[in-house]
């Protein structure tokens, strides 16, 4: 097991006509991520409602902020019990016994245009034997063929934009290792967490942005940008691309500030805790297995 101390704090300037926000900063609850303890605290006397989604587990929370200074902060104890598997017996599930769920993650989306990378996976990845192996084999390409460059993106670089220039961050790997696979007719979603294990050399810890792959009969982690540890990630929220999953979605005129975070893991041979470590089994927090179609 792995436990996960968070801590998170973003701090906003609203003006005078306030400002909606919905936040997706709760950590989700699965089979695999017990969420032990958590704290919410907001600045503002201000209600805030949170809904959680029934399948994916993101939570969102909101608020509508008066105008000045708005703070909030999220700590949490997080228990993750990891699924792991062999890589070697997880094969591709066809689309024909795809449960209903997970359809709308073989589609394009805004930020990962599959449809216009067919060609370069099939040529790259259609020859090789189909299963986790071959979503490996995606990962790396995409570790070799992008250069991590802190501010080399924006809010709006594509999976295509990311292919042409090479360069990007945690967001830009995900999201071009997403459309490679969804092109390869395999599920693939847009993860965010935090960046666990990540090098102080990139910068103070971030939220971070991982993939999900539907493989065997689950959602499998994966993390094109290699900065971080997978064993270590929390999981915030999935979706189809970025759109989806910000952690900050702010309608309204705001001022933010970057982001304080800091994920720390606990040490507890009493119940069984460790440090999180790089590992070649295959590693899921998304709980019980999802029935496929037959």
């Amino acid at each position: 097991m792995i436990r996960i101390e968070l801590q998170l704090a973003l701090n906003y300037q609203v003006d005078a006509q306030g400002a909606d926000f919905v936040f997706n900063i709760h950590a989700a609850q699965t089979a695999c991520q017990q969420v032990t303890f958590e704290n919410l605290w907001v600045s503002q006397p201000v209600q805030t409602q949170v809904h959680t989604d029934a399948y994916s587990g993101n939570r969102y929370m909101r608020l509508h902020a008066q105008q000045g200074e708005l703070n909030v902060k999220y700590v949490a104890t997080v228990d993750l019990i990891h699924h792991m598997a062999d890589p070697n017996h997880i094969a591709e599930v066809p689309v024909q016994a795809l449960p209903p769920e997970v359809l709308g993650y073989i589609y394009p989306s805004r930020y990962c245009q599959s449809d216009r990378l067919l060609k370069l996976a099939s040529n790259n990845f259609g020859h090789l034997p189909q299963g986790y192996g071959r979503v490996l084999a995606v990962r790396d390409w995409v570790q070799r063929h992008v250069a991590f460059t802190s501010n080399s993106s924006t809010s709006n670089t594509s999976a295509i934009d990311t292919l042409i220039g090479q360069v990007g961050i945690c967001r830009d790997f995900a999201h071009l290792m997403v459309a490679l696979c969804r092109a390869l007719n395999m599920p693939a979603r847009f993860t965010t967490g935090t960046d666990y294990g990540a090098d102080p050399v990139l910068g103070p810890p971030d939220f971070h942005a991982y993939v999900e792959v539907f493989v065997g009969d689950r959602w499998y982690i994966f993390d094109p940008s290699g900065t971080a540890i997978p064993m270590g990630l929390i999981r915030f929220g999935t979706g189809r691309d970025a759109a989806d999953v910000a952690f900050a979605t702010i309608f309204g005129n705001v001022q933010a500030h970057a982001p304080v975070l800091l994920a720390t893991a606990v040490v507890n041979p009493v119940i069984g805790a460790v440090m999180p470590q790089h590992t070649q089994q295959a590693l899921s927090t998304d709980g019980n297995p999802v029935r496929l179609v037959v």
